[in-house]
């Protein structure tokens, strides 16, 4: 049973403490034991995108009430290690208590000198059959997920696209439960592609996806929209996938839809939702039901097209084409917290009635976790 009241905000990294001095780019998930994993970066240095950063994780076995005590999970030594993504693999029949991939990136170098060609990220993926109690080494997954041109640093790079920068979702991965790609781990991702251009426009989102429970990776088609970068994605029917990607140019403060109904190997129709507002920052979908033939969503974002304000639960019952219910989860009314209140979330269904929401909050100085009754509100 959920014990959690709406006003409650567990804080669950918090800067300074556990021997990081900033904590980002929260992602969860729930376990088939019920127990409950939170992932996110903690930088040990500054609250800067590159440098000394490490995957952490922490769980808790009570709905969220109590966390554990911190755990480190990927270390690139004096390096970045980022952009968690974990999905539970629930259809493995060699793991019928399921299987944690934890997928990553490493990168050694700051993203602007990576977008010149000064640097490359790579895509690494850590497993655990026991619940996230043990985790396997890491596996590199680089030549089958990102298509960088970096002969010099490593000749097994040697492709006619030049993918720079790369990132993970960030936030959960998914699994596909239905159809003909029942089973299928799909990971939402975004890469620069050549030199730096104008307004972000070298940036687009893709996916990448295993069918065979993570022995083999490929890459999907990506989004045809310049800018679209950080992405999430979920479920829909017809053997559909959406992606929801931020608008890294920031011309249109609004989440760039993608609609695949092959698995997310190829686009069919993208298009800017104005019913999402966005202020140029992440974004969580999530499936949480299936209703008459059709997928019900839930979508967390900072709903404000100017600051990292107004962190808002929205609810579709039709798969993404309305959004009616929306629940307001953070927001800050004294302008001096305005610009960076509530940024980055995840969100991860706890039963029929409560979502989780685990989010970064009062200008990234914690990543806190609450609960939200959503057929109530």
């Amino acid at each position: 049973m959920i014990s959690f009241g709406q006003a409650n905000k567990v804080p669950v990294f918090e800067s300074g403490k556990d021997g990081y001095k900033s904590f980002r780019i929260p992602a969860v998930i729930k376990l088939p034991n019920h127990d409950l994993l939170a992932f996110c970066e903690g930088r040990v240095n500054s609250s800067s995108d590159f440098g000394n950063i490490d995957i952490v994780m922490k769980r808790s076995s009570d709905n969220g009430n109590t966390w554990s005590s911190i755990i480190v999970l990927a270390n690139y030594d004096s390096l970045q290690a980022g952009n968690p993504a974990p999905v539970v693999d629930i259809t493995n029949p060699k793991f019928p208590q399921g299987k944690i991939y934890l997928f990553y990136n490493t990168g050694n170098n700051f993203e602007s000198e990576v977008t010149k060609g000064f640097g490359v990220r790579e895509v690494w993926y850590i497993s655990s059959t026991d619940n996230g109690l043990t985790w396997s080494k890491g596996v590199n997954i680089t030549t089958q997920t990102h298509r960088p041109n970096q002969p010099k640093v490593n000749p097994l790079y040697n492709f006619k696209e030049d993918w720079r920068s790369y990132a993970n979702t960030p936030g959960h991965a998914l699994q596909i439960t239905k159809g003909l790609y029942k089973g299928r781990i799909f990971v939402p991702a975004n890469h620069s592609m050549g030199a730096p251009k104008n307004h972000f426009e070298e940036y687009y989102a893709h996916a990448f996806y295993s069918d065979d429970h993570g022995k083999t990776f490929k890459l999907t088609e990506s989004v045809n929209v310049a800018g679209s970068n950080e992405s999430t994605a979920a479920e829909i029917s017809n053997n559909g996938i959406m992606l929801n990607a931020r608008n890294q140019q920031g011309d249109i403060k609004s989440r760039i839809l993608a609609i695949s109904h092959n698995g997310g190997v190829h686009w069919d129709t993208t298009y800017f939702d104005k019913q999402l507002p966005d202020p140029v920052c992440e974004g969580s979908i999530l499936n949480i039901g299936f209703k008459n033939n059709k997928h019900l969503l839930a979508f967390c974002n900072a709903a404000d097209t100017k600051n990292r304000n107004n962190l808002t639960l929205r609810i579709s019952y039709d798969e993404g084409m309305t959004w009616k219910k929306n629940i307001v989860i953070d927001n800050a009314i004294d302008p001096k917290m305005m610009s960076n209140n509530s940024a980055y979330s995840d969100i991860v269904l706890m039963n029929n009635n409560n979502i989780g929401i685990l989010y970064e909050k009062d200008d990234y100085s914690k990543i806190v976790f609450t609960v939200m009754d959503w057929q109530k509100n």
